[in-house]
């Protein structure tokens, strides 16, 4: 665990209700106390102190000046055209990119865009220094294999390509986790400081992915089993279709487990947690949310195909015209010489649909674990104390000596 206040998980133990919110403790009022609400259905518990209770007057009686409610607003009455006895609540703060209240799906989304765009610095260079690395080692082998490479001695390098493809895509993880972490609270971070909030993670999170990995393919190889024997006793016949709902039934088996653990790398960078205590934490989270967090992710992946399709389209057209064969130079036919050309193009395509793409998908993952944790255990007085809002009894990171990750 963490000493970290705002990330650090309630218990760890792991054990009670995860399908409510815990009591909250309500802003100061004027005489400087506070009084614990308890959780109930309705509004958030952090906004419960905001909202009036309905009452039934006993007879009609006429509007009066109220100080508060009217052209400048304020609390004093009712609002103009209201009820008596309601007040509206009050915005939620927001001094990040979100605001500190349960988020709704195009929140998350613009959420994870503002970050790019308000972090561009840090975020786009991080990205961009990963995707060019990616695309280089892609584009090196792609063409290896094309032009004189088609032996056994190109195997080996597409499994190199495809690791460092895979650290990179990893420390790249990491580092957009404690930016997004940052600009939550309306904070800014350099690339420096986020090294080092993340490196002592980074071989845990090496392990988490490791196991995760070994997990949802295991249970989607253990799926297509049946499928793969009745293909080899049957000889490809009919009776190979026998398996197939059982191919499917892995399939699905695997992206249910892919999603019930797809909170853990937050958990780990951001809770400090070891790996098991991550991947126990993310089913936890997800838990009772499963279809919200795959109809969010996975509009998250459809947003972020149509922006690279955008970007690499153009690119695409341009390296079709600098080949001899049209679908050569599309990469149609992986056994036909490419020119290194065409080749170079695509790759400029990819570095820039990827480095626009990579911090989207990042602070969706982030996004969700945040919306998670604020719905389950109002992690957003947390976060309000831990930006410095007065009105919840934050005073900021001054004094604290540390950033909001721990660093």
């Amino acid at each position: 665990m963490t000493d970290t206040p705002g990330w650090a998980s309630p218990s760890s133990s792991g054990t009670g209700p995860e399908d409510v919110r815990p009591p909250a403790v309500t802003p100061p009022g004027p005489d400087g106390t506070s009084a614990t609400v308890p959780a109930q259905e309705g509004p958030p518990a952090a906004y419960q102190g905001a909202y009036g209770t309905p009452q039934a007057p006993s007879a009609p009686q006429a509007p009066h000046p109220t100080p508060g409610w009217g052209p400048q607003g304020g609390w004093g009455g009712p609002p103009p055209g209201g009820h008596p006895g309601w007040s509206y609540p009050p915005p939620s703060p927001k001094p990040g990119v979100i605001p500190l209240r349960p988020l709704g799906v195009g929140e998350i989304l613009d959420g994870s865009i503002a970050t790019a765009r308000r972090h561009w610095r840090t975020v786009l260079g991080l990205s961009l220094v990963v995707a060019v690395l990616t695309q280089t080692t892609v584009t090196a082998i792609e063409w290896w294999s094309r032009n004189g490479g088609r032996d056994l001695a190109s195997a080996p390098l597409l499994g190199v390509g495809a690791l460092l493809s895979q650290v990179a895509v990893l420390l790249m993880t990491a580092l957009l986790t404690i930016v997004v972490s940052h600009a939550i609270l309306g904070k800014s971070i350099t690339l420096g400081e986020a090294w080092r909030a993340a490196r002592p993670q980074l071989w845990k999170l090496v392990g988490l992915t490791l196991l995760i990995t070994l997990v949802v393919v295991g249970i989607m190889l253990a799926g297509f089993v049946p499928l793969i024997v009745l293909a080899l006793v049957s000889d490809g016949g009919p009776v190979t279709a026998l398996g197939l709902p059982f191919a499917l039934a892995g399939a699905g088996a695997a992206l249910w487990m892919y999603l019930r653990l797809s909170l853990a790398t937050s958990a780990l960078m951001l809770e400090k947690q070891g790996v098991r205590a991550a991947m126990a934490r993310s089913r936890r989270l997800v838990r009772g949310s499963w279809w919200r967090i795959f109809g969010i992710r996975l509009l998250g992946v459809l947003l972020s195909s149509l922006l690279s399709g955008m970007v690499t389209i153009p690119f695409t057209v341009i390296a079709s015209a600098s080949g001899s064969d049209p679908i050569t130079s599309l990469g149609g036919d992986p056994s036909q010489a490419q020119p290194l050309s065409a080749l170079v193009i695509l790759a400029i395509g990819g570095v820039i649909a990827s480095t626009i793409t990579f911090p989207i998908q990042a602070g969706i993952n982030v996004l969700l674990y945040v919306d998670q944790r604020i719905r389950r255990e109002a992690l957003d007085l947390e976060l309000a104390r831990a930006a410095g809002l007065p009105e919840y009894g934050g005073t900021g990171w001054a004094g604290q000596g540390q950033s909001p990750t721990g660093a």
